[in-house]
């Protein structure tokens, strides 16, 4: 089922009613919106006078809703998710840390491959170079020893944006609509994760003692380009444009609904992450050698 994105920008105060999300205006008692519990994928919460009750939260904890809080510069500061999603949590979690080195590698391998090739394909649909992206994609070794990934990521974003344009988690305009962006799509990734039973904080790459969604940040990369489309077109119809506003950010929530490439079939992104993440196990267990990964339509 195809959930939704809900952005919260405004005092507000958050119930569950009839099994349903209730938008309440604090200073007039107005129902401002309501949405069945069932129906939501994600909750963006924006703002310092959002009340929520805690007999929502457990309903949406229930249903694998992920909840997003925005900080003082309404940027995404942490991710509310629930301890497990799937009933084989222990076992799933058992095959997960079984998994070998040898293993690990080759799924890097193949995650660094499908994230070449989608940017490879932005860099195409946008009309830019992307010629020697085919050669970072054909010499990526096991484990990616060589770093084809940020090689290519230097080609990309200097024919993506501009020559001296540098990509930083920090950076100046436009990183922070990048960065935003990101934020939303690891949520999104991590919600997967912990609905097919996986624990985010154990990757197959990235391994800062300090991170605790390590795998969804590996998940998440050949992911990134339909992130940095959503960005580019919203640059391009407000090119003036350098601030966070509540409409970009609801044109970046749209990312969840977005149509993608994955197994052949044509998926809303929300729905082709969780086929990643199952295909994920799938590959911890032995019953599948390759993650299913999405490709731009």
């Amino acid at each position: 089922m195809i959930t939704r994105s809900i952005y919260v920008g405004t005092p507000s105060y958050l119930k569950l009613k009839d099994e349903q999300v209730y938008i309440i205006a604090p200073s007039t008692g107005e129902v401002k919106g309501k949405i069945p519990v069932e129906d939501l994928g994600l909750l963006m919460l924006d703002h310092f006078q959002i009340t929520i009750s805690h007999q929502l939260i457990q309903k949406m904890m229930g249903n694998n809703v992920v909840v997003i809080s925005c900080d003082a510069h309404h940027l995404p500061h942490g991710i509310m998710l629930p301890m497990y999603g799937h009933t084989e949590h222990s076992e799933r979690v058992k095959n997960q840390l079984k998994v070998s080195e040898k293993l690990k590698n080759q799924l890097w391998k193949q995650t660094v491959e499908y994230k070449i090739i989608n940017q490879k394909d932005v860099l195409k649909k946008f009309g830019n170079y992307y010629e020697p992206m085919q050669e970072y994609l054909e010499s990526v070794k096991s484990g990616d020893v060589t770093n084809r990934e940020g090689i290519a990521a230097q080609h990309y974003w200097k024919y993506l944006m501009e020559p001296d344009f540098i990509r930083k988690r920090m950076g100046n305009f436009p990183n922070p609509f990048f960065n935003f962006g990101y934020a939303v799509l690891r949520s999104i990734i991590a919600r997967s994760l912990v609905e097919t039973g996986l624990l985010p904080v154990l990757g197959i790459f990235h391994k800062n003692k300090y991170n605790p969604y390590c795998l969804a940040d590996d998940i998440m990369e050949p992911y990134r380009p339909f992130v940095d489309i959503l960005v580019i077109k919203w640059l391009e119809k407000y090119p003036e444009g350098d601030e966070l506003t509540k409409e970009f950010k609801a044109h970046m929530l749209n990312i969840a609904t977005i149509d993608l490439k994955i197994d052949e079939k044509i998926r809303p992104l929300l729905i082709a992450a969780k086929i990643t993440t199952s295909s994920l196990y799938k590959c911890f267990t032995g019953e599948k050698r390759l993650i299913c990964y999405p490709k731009l339509v």
